[in-house]
């Protein structure tokens, strides 16, 4: 008798216990967290710290600019966190080929295209939890402490949300980004090096000052974020939309989902 097919949700119930499974998740998510968080406070601690060391003109500039939302998640926080994910994602998958784990898992479900896309629904969920929890932790605490100094913003306030969403939503297209490095390449440690250059040392030297450069740099999603997260006009020579960026996000998420699914699909073991 043919024994019957896996459904989808027992598969996504059995990378849940995978991933859970390793110690090592519990410890990265929470020093992820502690770090980024950390980071964050700490940028809105020295706004408190110092606030009556700045003239009248300076912490009036600091009000009128909204300066206390590019505490709420900073250019540093959201390196860690693409440093963090990417990794994460990239290991999830290309652990398993380094330990021979995946032929048990392939043995036992030969549909490889739906039990990987099982594996990124868990990746992506987990660190969608994990972006939102620091992302929502960061803005209450960065903004608690400036409300010592009459200069902290309720999460109502026009772009907050906006900030919150896009700094949770950086972590789960950045783990995907990464599954994909692990799914294509199959080494742990070469993953991991790619999905930062990738996602992290590319971006970062993509300027905006020149068109060429500034496209590539709009399609990263390092540059999406600081794009969703900004304050204000800055006379960028390449402006683009909030709309364009948020679709940077989704076409990484689908376009790694796609490629991962796809190259197991096609690829012996």
């Amino acid at each position: 008798m043919t024994e019957p097919r896996a459904r989808f949700r027992d598969l996504v119930g059995s990378e849940w216990l995978k991933l859970w499974s390793l110690r090592s998740t519990v410890w990265s998510l929470l020093l992820s967290a502690l770090v980024v968080v950390g980071f964050n406070l700490g940028t809105a601690w020295d706004h408190y710290r110092y606030w009556f060391q700045y003239d009248s003109a300076g912490r009036a500039e600091f009000v009128a600019s909204e300066l206390a939302l590019w505490d709420a998640f900073t250019g540093n926080a959201s390196m860690v966190m693409v440093l963090c994910a990417a990794p994460t994602g990239a290991v999830a998958v290309a652990g398993e080929y380094g330990t021979g784990l995946v032929r048990t898992t392939f043995a036992a479900v030969p549909a490889r295209g739906t039990l990987m896309a099982a594996k990124l629904l868990v990746i992506a969920g987990v660190q969608a939890v994990f972006g939102a929890v620091v992302a929502g932790l960061s803005f209450w605490s960065t903004q608690a402490v400036l409300a010592e100094r009459g200069v902290g913003l309720p999460l109502t306030h026009p772009g907050a949300l906006r900030i919150v969403v896009a700094s949770a939503l950086l972590a789960p297209v950045c783990a995907l980004a990464g599954a994909a490095l692990g799914t294509v390449l199959r080494q742990s440690a070469l993953s991991v090096v790619c999905s930062v250059v990738l996602l992290l040392l590319v971006p970062s030297v993509l300027s905006d000052e020149r068109h060429l450069s500034a496209v590539f740099a709009h399609a990263t999603p390092l540059h999406a974020w600081q794009r969703l997260v900004a304050v204000g006009t800055h006379g960028e020579p390449y402006p683009w939309t909030p709309g364009g960026a948020w679709l940077v996000y989704a076409l990484w998420a689908l376009g790694a989902t796609t490629i991962a699914v796809v190259a197991v699909r096609r690829r012996d073991l």
